[in-house]
C-alpha cells in the first residue's frame, strides 16, 4: 500500500513500550497516522529496541511507508533508588538522600548520582516524581543530603529527582547514552534526542561522536532545563531539531512558564527551518481513558496553531490502555485544526547576510506562487534535505512533496511538517524529470487534470547542486 492520500501536515511521534512493541500493533499505529516510532532508552534493552527496529523498517517495505526511528537518550537523569512498597513521606518529617546504595523506605532513599551532595546547597529545592513531593535541604554530609519534607506523598522505586534553580554537573551524554549512542547510530536511527541539553556544547560533542561514526543521523536538542532556555538561540541554531519537554521542564521551571516558553522556541525553530516537537502529557488521560479530556483536546489544537513540526506522545502509547484511540483522537483534532485555523503562509525574509540567501529566496518564491495560484502541491528536489525544511518552514497550505535518490533521507524527513518523500534516482533531461514526477504523482493520486503544481530544482538536474529553478505546471 502507498502512504495515504490525505494525510496531516503536523507529524505524530509514538513512543513504542509494552503496549505497542509487537509488529502488529505497530503497524496499526502507521495504519492511524504514526509518523515518527520513539525508542525510549530511558527503558527496555537493547535487544527490545532492536526487535522494534527490525518491525519498523519491515512496515516500511511491506506498506511503502517511510516512517522513521527516534532515539531518545536518557541523560543524566537522577533518580530515588529502589524503595520499599508502602513508603510514604509526610510533610515537616526529616529525610534523607544518600549515594550509598541502600533500599529506601519512609525516612532515607539512595540515589546512584554521585555528584548530589556536591551539587546541591542548604536552602535548595528538591523535587521527586515530577514534583509531587517536595523537600528543602536543611543540611549536606559527606555522603548524605538532609531535607525536611514540604509536601509529602508515597515515595516509589525509580522516580526521578529534579533540582530546579541548581546547576547540575553531570554531562549531558553519560557512560549509558555512549554505549546507547552506537547501538543506536549501528541500527542506523534517523533522529537522536539528547536530554538536559544545556549549551550548544551539549550539542557540538553529540555531532562529533556521529561524524567519528561516519553517519549522517540528525540531533534533536531536548529543552528540559533553566540554562537551555538561557542559550536558546545557540542551541536552535546547533541542533538539527528542538522538542519542547514539558515534563522536566516543567519543574525545573516554573510551571506558568512553560506555556510562553513553548511559544517563544516553536517561533524561534519556524523562523529558522528547524523542526520543533511538542511533547509530555498531551493525551495524559487517554492512557486510561478511551477519550481525552477538553484541556487535553485544546493543548493539541494550541501547539498546531502554534507551529508544531510534529506532536509526542509517551506513555498514552508505549504503555496505555488505548493506543490505537490515542493516535485517532490526535489525527481528528490535528485534521480540524489545519482545516480551519490560520496556520499556513509564514513567510519570512530570508537573511541576507545566509551565504544561501539567494536559494532560499527562490524556495520562498515558490511557496509564494503555490499561494497566488492556490496551487495543489510544491515538489523540491533534494540530495541534502535541505529544501524540504526550507519548503516546509513557509507552511504553505499545498502539499510538499521531496524527490531524493538519497534514499535514507527519504525516513528522515518524515519528522519535518508537511513533508512526503518519494525516491527518485534518473539522472534524464530537467523536462524529462518534470514529467516524470508528475506520473508520479497522478498515479499515487495527489494530482489530477487540471491541477497546478509548483516544482524547484537545480538545473542542470545531473548536477544535483542548490535550488536554482521554480516552474508553475498545469496538470494535463
Amino acid at each position: 500500500m502507498d502512504q495515504k492520500i490525505q494525510f496531516n501536515k503536523t507529524k505524530i511521534i509514538a513512543t513504542v513500550g509494552p503496549a505497542s512493541s509487537d509488529k502488529k500493533m505497530l503497524k496499526q499505529l502507521i495504519e492511524e497516522g504514526v509518523d515518527i516510532f520513539r525508542l525510549n532508552f530511558s527503558h527496555g534493552t537493547h535487544e527490545d529496541h532492536q526487535k522494534v527496529i527490525k518491525s519498523v523498517r519491515e512496515l516500511n517495505e511491506e506498506m511503502g511507508a517511510c516512517v522513521c526511528l527516534l532515539q531518545d537518550l536518557q541523560g543524566p537523569k537522577i533518580r530515588v533508588g529502589e524503595v520499599e512498597k508502602g513508603a510514604k513521606l509526610k510533610p515537616g518529617q526529616e529525610f534523607t538522600i544518600t549515594i550509598e546504595e541502600i533500599v529506601g523506605h519512609s525516612t532515607m532513599a539512595s540515589t546512584v548520582y554521585q555528584d548530589l551532595p556536591k551539587d546541591v546547597g542548604v536552602g535548595d529545592v528538591i523535587l521527586i516524581d515530577d514534583g509531587k513531593i517536595e523537600l528543602k535541604v536543611t543540611e549536606i554530609k559527606n555522603a548524605e543530603v538532609v531535607t525536611e519534607v514540604v509536601y509529602g506523598g508515597k515515595l516509589k522505586s525509580r522516580k526521578g529527582i529534579n533540582m530546579p534553580f541548581t546547576k547540575v554537573s553531570a554531562p549531558s551524554l553519560t557512560d549509558k547514552d555512549v554505549k546507547d549512542l552506537e547501538f543506536g547510530l549501528a541500527n542506523e536511527v534517523e533522529w537522536v534526542a539528547l536530554s538536559f541539553v544545556r549549551s550548544a556544547e551539549d550539542i557540538h560533542n553529540l555531532r562529533e561522536r556521529i561524524k567519528a561514526a561516519g553517519k549522517q543521523t540528525k540531533i534533536i536538542a531536548k529543552v528540559e532545563k533553566p540554562e537551555a532556555i538561557h542559550n536558546i538561540d545557540e542551541i536552535i541554531d546547533a541542533a538539527d531539531a528542538v522538542m519542547v519537554a514539558r515534563g522536566d521542564l516543567g519543574v525545573e521551571i516554573f510551571m506558568e512558564e512553560v506555556p510562553m516558553a513553548q511559544k517563544m522556541i516553536v517561533r524561534k525553530c519556524n523562523k529558522l527551518a528547524k523542526p520543533v516537537i511538542i511533547a509530555t502529557q498531551m493525551m495524559e488521560s487517554m492512557i486510561e481513558s478511551p477519550r481525552p479530556t477538553r484541556a487535553e483536546t485544546n493543548d493539541v489544537a494550541n501547539a498546531v496553531m502554534d507551529g508544531a513540526d510534529a506532536l509526542m506522545l509517551s506513555a498514552e502509547t508505549a504503555a496505555g490502555a488505548y493506543p490505537i484511540e490515542v493516535i485517532r483522537s490526535m489525527v481528528k483534532t490535528i485534521t480540524s485544526v489545519e482545516r480551519e485555523a490560520d496556520v499556513y503562509f509564514r513567510h519570512d525574509l530570508p537573511d541576507h547576510n545566509d551565504p544561501l540567501f539567494y536559494n532560499n529566496t527562490l524556495v520562498l518564491a515558490a511557496c509564494r506562487l503555490a499561494k497566488a495560484s492556490k496551487a495543489k502541491a510544491i515538489i523540491g528536489m533534494t540530495q541534502s534535505g535541505y529544501t524540504a525544511f526550507k519548503l516546509a518552514s513557509h507552511r504553505p497550505k499545498a502539499n510538499i512533496f521531496i524527490f531524493t535518490s538519497n534514499r535514507p533521507l527519504l525516513n528522515t524527513i518524515n519528522l519535518i511538517w508537511g513533508v512526503r518523500g518519494y525516491y527518485y534516482d534518473k539522472e534524464v533531461s530537467t523536462d524529462d524529470t518534470f514529467a516524470d514526477i508528475e506520473e508520479i504523482l497522478k498515479e499515487k493520486g495527489h494530482i489530477e487534470n487540471g491541477d497546478i503544481f509548483i516544482t524547484t530544482a537545480s538545473m542542470p538536474i545531473h548536477a544535483r547542486g542548490r535550488t536554482n529553478t521554480v516552474k508553475l505546471n498545469v496538470v494535463e
